[in-house]
């Protein structure tokens, strides 16, 4: 794939509804959230096909070491999907996907699994942190990323939802766990759906099916699959987890919908099904900018406006004191602030 191919046709669902927004830096194109976007102290996305070096059928943004692709190749793609997104490549973590719905709690020691060390967990299909400069990474190629955002405590989520994690309801189970770990509240969540495979692409036997009709209501079965002549059924996963987002507490208007599906995409995403098999994998990310803990601490926001507003200060203190009190004054104020902020 080359350069330029960003600019291809994308297919989008329904162009009457939002849409996710198509980044593109220094070659790498990935996708993000306009209301995840408008969070000053997180970072996310969703990665494309478009900007990496893998060859072949991995071709060209894989983040699969897994495949049969070639490590340095990989390793490559990390290094310039990271830095494209804002982040290093030595802060991600991620995640040990086997279609469960176990959700870990991920800390400072967990910087760099999967990455820079082994992980030392396996069957981890969501992850949930509040440990400032950590990104979460999960893995797709047709399943459904799921994003949690905590606004309040300033804490994320990010889990893989296949069909099996669908059942087990894995979003519901993420919200539970934030709710335990960090007293987060549904309400306060900014929640998204990701880029996966829509109703109309993925067929599933009845089996499937008859495991939906066990985890959801009888009156939510119409709005999430139909029999077809043939005896199969075509599942929408985007609506289960919309559903299942809003059973756990999530407010509607807080919810992101993807409007991008994996399989009517294969040359900008990834997806099994188009590609049979014969693919690399995408990934989605999440975390806590660094940094931004000690930008929004209010002594730190006092700090900073005396210090830009010196120099009227100080014009106002001068018509009353000394040149050298005035200054005196302002550089014990300025010190007073520091200190307070370092006790906190």
């Amino acid at each position: 794939m080359k350069k330029g191919e960003m600019r291809m046709q994308i297919i989008w669902q329904d162009e009457t509804k939002e849409k996710m927004t198509v980044n593109e830096k220094n070659g790498v194109t990935f996708l993000t959230y306009p209301k995840l976007s408008k969070i000053p102290w997180a970072v996310h996305g969703f990665s494309t096909r478009l900007g990496g070096v893998s060859k072949g059928m991995y071709a060209s943004m894989n983040l699969s070491f897994a495949r049969g692709d070639e490590e340095a190749d990989v390793r490559e793609n990390y290094r310039r999907l990271s830095e494209a997104m804002g982040f290093s490549m030595e802060d991600l973590v991620t995640s040990d996907q086997t279609h469960t719905t176990n959700v870990r709690i991920v800390g400072e020691a967990d910087r760099g699994n999967g990455i820079t060390k082994p992980r030392p967990y396996q069957d981890v299909d969501g992850m949930i942190t509040d440990v400032p400069g950590l990104v979460l990474s999960t893995f797709y190629a047709d399943c459904v990323p799921l994003y949690f955002v905590d606004t309040v405590h300033r804490a994320v989520g990010l889990s893989h939802s296949g069909w099996r994690g669908t059942v087990g309801k894995i979003g519901a189970v993420t919200v539970q766990k934030m709710r335990e770990a960090y007293g987060t509240r549904p309400e306060d969540i900014l929640a998204a759906v990701g880029p996966s495979i829509c109703q109309a692409c993925y067929e599933v036997s009845e089996d499937v099916a008859e495991e939906f009709q066990k985890s959801f209501a009888r009156e939510q079965w119409d709005s999430l699959f139909y029999r077809k002549d043939n005896g199969k059924f075509q599942l929408n996963l985007w609506e289960a987890n919309r559903l299942i987002f809003l059973e756990a507490g999530i407010l509607p208007e807080h919810i992101s919908m993807p409007n991008l599906c994996t399989c009517c995409n294969p040359e900008f995403l990834f997806s099994h099904r188009a590609s049979k098999g014969k693919r690399g994998n995408l990934g989605a990310f999440l975390g806590n900018k660094r940094g931004m803990l000690f930008l929004q601490h209010p002594l730190m926001c006092y700090f900073l406006f005396t210090f830009f507003m010196s120099p009227m200060i100080l014009a106002l203190l001068e018509r009353t004191f000394s040149t050298e009190t005035s200054w005196l004054m302002m550089s014990m104020m300025l010190a007073r602030y520091l200190l307070m902020f370092a006790s906190t």
